[in-house]
């Protein structure tokens, strides 16, 4: 399996990138509303709030010739439809569903959209079909830097369903809002309106999510969100595409298997973010917002985060004209976000960070990797065990450490690039969790 760091080798220093405005309002005959306006109520959970997102994936601006990792999404589609599948977290009796051009810089137009059960690679079933519309209207604009909410629709569904979501760009559009690493087939058709159509043969296809970043349904009145913030090892980067293999995916199944049937799972990861700075998506500071306040009753967020502020920077590295931050400043970084969270009301669960000894050894990047690094990853881990702000642990790192080896990954759990884990490795870090944690005793 190729991680996504494998394309790495030193490069410009990544450019900054401004993340776009949230912004909710009526355009045109088209109705958007934005995804903090459907959570402007306390981010806590219960209340009076009838939604819950039961699936996202974190949208991000493009990069170009500032990373020399292959990006690998169109550019712009038109006159085409894509299909995309998500497994939903908890169930409910109608959905909504979310399409970002939130970092797009031109207005972007959904022709057509539909939800539906998957059957499994492009096709759905008919007899679950529904056409979204939006405001009542079955086309909408999206501004520039806009969410759009699709209206209520009834579909029941159960909890970890595959729901295939389908809109269709009449005139092209900029594909300039994604979640790069989706690790789930998206399916591009040729010309026309496929929406409706049971299957189709596409013309292409890629593992990343196209503007796709939410789809929402109806909540139970004690249902809670618990928000997974964090990078490629949260993202489910080396794990089996299509399978649902990320360490989130697992943790949904146990909260479903072991009496949790109400608690939504919502992965806010992006692969290679960073707490400090911006390159592969924006950093953690800067998102915290979008990704975790957005939601409605969020009750706690789960954060690991910090290893790629960590190896990113130095020579031989991804950035090496960047400034290599200290412990100390990435710990600041956690500070802010603990503070912010619990200004929300909402608890907060550090998560160490795993080993990396070795890390894109042989690679022109193998300076992700040094034993100074290591240091600062040790002294980070030291403050996430024993800090008195966080209200919960996870110590991934003991999980996945080779016992013969120390402060390595286990081989048994490593994907091949000594960073990332493989199938085996998210399985046995979402056993490892005691889910009284992530759900405490009321």
């Amino acid at each position: 399996m190729v991680s996504y760091l494998d394309y790495y080798k030193p490069g410009p220093r990544l450019r900054r990138i401004v993340p776009a405005r949230l912004i909710g309002w009526a355009v045109g005959t088209s109705f958007v509303v934005g995804a903090l306006i459907l959570a402007a109520l306390p981010a806590s959970a219960g209340g009076s709030e009838p939604w819950i997102t039961t699936w996202a994936a974190t949208p991000a601006p493009r990069w170009a010739e500032e990373l020399p990792a292959p990006f690998d999404v169109p550019e712009v589609l038109g006159d085409q439809t894509v299909r995309q599948i998500a497994r939903i977290s908890v169930g409910g009796e109608q959905v909504r569903v979310v399409i970002s051009n939130e970092f797009g810089t031109r207005p972007v137009t959904i022709g057509s959209a539909s939800v539906a059960l998957s059957k499994g690679g492009s096709a759905i079933d008919e007899a679950s079909l529904k056409a979204l519309t939006f405001g009542g209207k079955p086309s909408a604009v999206i501004p520039p830097g806009a969410p759009l909410v699709s209206d209520p629709v009834d579909l029941p569904v159960k909890a970890l369903s595959d729901l295939a979501v389908s809109f269709y760009l009449p005139k092209r559009a900029g594909i300039t809002s994604v979640h790069w690493d989706g690790v789930q087939t998206s399916y591009i058709s040729g010309p026309g309106d496929k929406t409706k159509e049971a299957d189709f043969a596409p013309v292409s296809t890629n593992k990343s999510r196209l503007l796709l970043s939410r789809i929402l349904t109806t909540a139970k009145p004690e249902s809670k969100a618990i928000v997974f913030f964090g990078d490629s090892i949260t993202d489910g980067n080396c794990s089996t595409p299509d399978k649902n293999n990320r360490w989130p995916d697992h943790i949904a199944e146990r909260l479903q298997a072991e009496g949790h049937a109400d608690v939504a799972v919502v992965n806010e990861a992006y692969s290679g973010n960073r707490v400090l700075s911006n390159g592969m998506g924006t950093n953690a500071l800067s998102r915290f917002d979008m990704s975790v306040l957005s939601h409605p009753r969020v009750s706690t967020v789960v954060m690991m985060m910090g290893i790629n502020d960590i190896g990113w920077p130095g020579k031989d590295a991804i950035t090496p004209a960047d400034p290599e931050p200290t412990a100390e400043d990435v710990i600041a970084g956690y500070k802010q976000i603990i503070d912010r969270a619990h200004a929300h009301g909402i608890r907060f669960v550090g998560v160490t960070l795993t080993p990396f000894v070795d890390t894109f050894k042989g690679l022109p990047t193998s300076g992700y990797y040094t034993p100074e690094k290591e240091k600062i990853r040790q002294e980070v881990n030291a403050w996430i065990r024993t800090n008195k702000m966080a209200d919960g642990l996870i110590d991934f790192d003991k999980v996945l450490e080779d016992p013969a080896k120390p402060n390595s990954i286990n081989p048994a759990y490593d994907c091949g690039d000594h960073l990332h884990p493989n199938d085996a490795g998210y399985q046995a870090m979402a056993k490892a969790v005691d889910l009284g944690v992530l759900v405490p005793k009321q």
